[in-house]
């Protein structure tokens, strides 16, 4: 029962405060890296060249994450252009706002009903 209490409730948990928690300090070091000099895109590349050598085994057993790291490195390109002419304090408080676009985007898509039924 305690072992299913963890897998269940414990778990998801802990992966979410380790994944903001990796986001705030990727932030951090980031900003700290452009303001020495460091290229916006070397840095970019950097990071995405660690992910593939952890993730890669993973992408073998399901390919749609080929597409997710494809729309995310976009979108981190994006986010580390905005960094750079602002704080990583402020895209630390934009990547909390992903819930609530999720939840609108839910609403529009007749994800979720309201009616009760």
């Amino acid at each position: 029962m305690a072992r299913r209490y963890c897998y269940n409730d414990v778990a998801p948990l802990i992966a979410m405060v380790t994944a903001v928690c990796t986001n705030v300090g990727v932030n951090i070091l980031f900003k700290e890296a452009t303001s020495k000099g460091m290229n916006q895109y070397i840095f970019i590349t950097y990071s995405y060249v660690v992910a593939a050598l952890v993730l890669l085994p993973l992408s073998f057993i399901f390919p749609r994450l080929f597409l997710l790291g494809l729309i995310g490195f976009l979108a981190q390109i994006c986010a580390y252009k905005g960094i750079a002419d602002s704080s990583p304090t402020l895209a630390s408080a934009m990547s909390n706002l992903g819930p609530a676009f999720t939840f609108i985007l839910a609403v529009l898509f007749r994800k979720i009903d309201f009616t009760g039924k």
